[in-house]
């Protein structure tokens, strides 16, 4: 992993004297300008995440169409050199002369933001991509970009440098065929690095397939295979068609395939106006909850009004059920996370006219979908109990053992929001080194592998922003325990304590004492299975963290390589062998002393500030939850009580972890 380029943390004074700001300074950007300038605006990030996004956006035009009933196959490719090719049998754009702009349709659609055939009332019903910029963005920032089309009879074609239309429209020979063809290569003026991860396009294609059943969506990497060494078995080239006819039902019995059902999956589906609702759901034997939600086809992580729904309808019938079966009869209602644990729900809207709480989309605002959903869940859950009360009393008998756990776990949780009692008081003393800034957005915390390691961050680190805070031992495996056993383990718990914000049902991040939170442990496989233990942790008990990004990885140097020149010391790290290779052949010297770490405890206060901990200098990987769902699957398979499926997944994957960490710098 390289370092990352200097950033600076803000707040300073500007260098520009006041009396340089005039009319000269105000810039107006046209076009397509604004996304090249400011391409984090669009995409969120010019790193792994954004450049993935482009696919993303492309596929979601096509995935819109057969929303509309026009496309039933979605052919995407990876070509050579990192071009993507993504073709739908769709109607093919319109390629007559746009009546308000004067240019040809396609050209309008490529280079105009906000322009699309979902604003107005013939396009799409419904859709995605109600911000019509995504396939415009996509053109500002690719090096080159195609598009054909085949409608009315001939197949039309016009190629766009960085945004700007290389070409005219133009008409080629007649053709049967209908649909449109998409091929982009990124600009590495844009992005760092512009090769694609085969496995990061096909969970969003999969997840898109299980939503739109009927729809087959390909996907084949024909980019050079690595030649085999010592005699092995070429590797195959990667061609797979994700086709889930049974939907949602097929999507929950994937996120819980290597977990034990406790049922088979329960679908209802239904109308309420112009919302089409379609919900699955399954429990498991874990203490987990996993409720995923969709609205006509984005993953919505923030949730929303449809889930608020789907949650309140939920617990009012399953305690209308639990009483009537005699299984709770208490004043006291079983409450939501009671019922819900071990559930993995699904949850897919379509409807038109949705509104999304910003450009990313990540929260359903229409007060609509929540009376919608509460319809029809209560209507379908409620009849599906009273014809299976077998299934009825498994779920609400798994719901009255939480009740029970949490109720013996409510005092230790109530101590660790308060710190009221004996215990807790002293379980931070010695422990945490807190920082002197109270604004807690613009401080962090870094849990650190050791009391060595801790040592060394706390003499190094800034005292005005960096709290400290070293484990002993690894952390507990939290996705095989319950609430409870979490609460009383020590490491854990001062976890808790120190950012502040609670744990499970009741963490609230607007409480943390910490903008980031900062994983420091070393660079092997210890340290990998500590990182893996924690990640866990924030996953199950304080997942707003990880879907507000708030969790980094630091990244310590592997190896310092020294030499002496005229008299003086010279030394560079290098966080990778490749970089110290590279370092070797630059120097081209044999007094060259080379300190491997074998962890974080080697590195004096200095060397780890000026390595890891120096916001200036330092490169951390920022764990994100793009999908939800399949993150689920991978924590359960990962850090689950199965070995097979774990030694399945990590055969399979030698790169582990590149598809939920993206590089930062600073």
């Amino acid at each position: 992993m390289q370092p990352g380029r200097p950033v600076n943390r803000g707040g300073g004074e500007h260098s520009v004297s006041q009396s340089a700001y005039d009319e000269a300074q105000i810039k107006v950007l046209e076009g397509l300008e604004a996304v090249r300038l400011r391409p984090g605006m669009y995409i969120g990030s010019t790193g792994p995440r954004g450049l993935h996004h482009l696919v993303s956006e492309i596929v979601d035009n096509a995935v819109d169409e057969a929303l509309a009933g026009y496309c039933d196959t979605i052919d995407v490719v990876i070509e050579p050199d990192d071009v993507i090719a993504v073709t739908d049998n769709g109607r093919g754009i319109p390629v007559g002369m746009h009546p308000d702009a004067g240019i040809p349709t396609p050209q309008v659609v490529y280079t105009k933001l906000h322009a699309g055939g979902k604003f107005g009332t013939g396009g799409y019903k419904v859709s995605g991509g109600l911000h019509g910029v995504g396939a415009s963005v996509v053109n500002a920032l690719s090096e080159w970009l195609e598009i054909e089309i085949w409608r009315d009879g001939f197949a039309w074609t016009q190629r766009y440098h960085r945004g700007v239309p290389a070409t005219g429209l133009d008409k080629g020979g007649a053709t049967r065929k209908r649909g449109t063809q998409v091929r982009f290569k990124p600009d590495g003026e844009i992005f760092s690095k512009t090769h694609f991860t085969t496995e990061i396009i096909a969970k969003r294609l999969r997840e898109l397939a299980f939503l739109n059943p009927g729809l087959k969506i390909r996907l084949r990497d024909q980019r050079p295979l690595p030649v085999p060494e010592n005699g092995d078995e070429p590797p195959e080239a990667y061609d797979v068609t994700f086709d889930y006819p049974g939907g949602v039902a097929d999507f929950v019995q994937y996120v819980n395939e290597e977990g034990d059902a406790v049922h088979e999956p329960i679908v209802f589906s239904g109308q309420v106006g112009d919302i089409e609702v379609e919900i699955a759901l399954q429990y498991n034997d874990s203490y987990a909850e996993t409720v995923t939600s969709f609205c006509n086809c984005i993953h919505t992580m923030e949730g929303g009004q449809h889930e608020t729904g789907f949650k309140t309808a939920h617990t009012r019938v399953m305690n209308e059920y639990a009483r009537k079966l005699g299984i709770w009869k208490k004043k006291d209602n079983l409450s939501g996370a009671d019922v819900r644990e071990g559930i993995v729900a699904i949850l897919n809207l379509r409807m038109t006219n949705a509104e999304f709480e910003g450009q990313t989309k990540t929260k359903l605002g229409n007060t609509e979908a929540r009376s919608a959903c509460e319809e029809i869940t209560a209507t379908h859950l409620a009849a599906y109990l009273e014809e299976h009360p077998d299934v009825a009393r498994a779920i609400l008998d798994k719901a009255v053992k939480a009740s029970q756990a949490r109720s013996a776990a409510a005092k230790a949780r109530k101590a660790v929001r308060t710190g009221k009692s004996s215990k807790v008081k002293t379980s931070l003393d010695g422990k945490l080194t807190r920082c002197a800034s109270k604004k807690a957005e613009d401080n962090e915390i870094f849990i650190v592998e050791g009391d060595s390691a801790g040592g060394s961050a706390k003499q190094g680190r800034d005292r005005v922003h960096q709290a400290i805070l070293p484990l002993k031992g690894k952390p507990l495996n939290t996705e095989k325990a319950t609430l409870s056993k979490v609460l009383s383990n020590k490491e854990i718990l001062s976890i808790v304590q120190a950012i502040g914000a609670g744990i499970g049902a009741e963490f609230d991040l607007s409480e943390a004492n910490y903008g980031r939170v900062v994983i420091l442990a070393d660079a092997d496989d210890d340290g990998a299975h500590i990182r893996c233990l924690l990640l866990t942790f924030f996953y199950r008990f304080m997942k707003p963290l990880l879907a507000e990004g708030r969790v980094y990885i630091a990244q310590p140097p592997l190896y310092k390589a020294e030499r002496k020149v005229r008299k003086k010391t010279e030394q560079v790290y290098a966080w990778s062998d490749e970089e110290l290779q590279d370092v070797l052949k630059k120097w081209r010297t044999k007094s060259v002393v080379i300190q491997r770490y074998k962890g974080l405890g080697e590195m004096d206060p200095t060397q780890l500030w000026e390595t890891t901990m120096n916001p200036e200098t330092r490169t951390l990987l920022r764990v994100t939850l793009d999908e939800a769902a399949l993150a689920e699957r991978q924590v359960r398979v990962l850090m689950g009580s199965k070995s097979e499926p774990r030694k399945h997944w990590i055969t399979e994957h030698v790169h582990f972890g590149d598809d939920l960490v993206t590089p930062v710098p600073g």
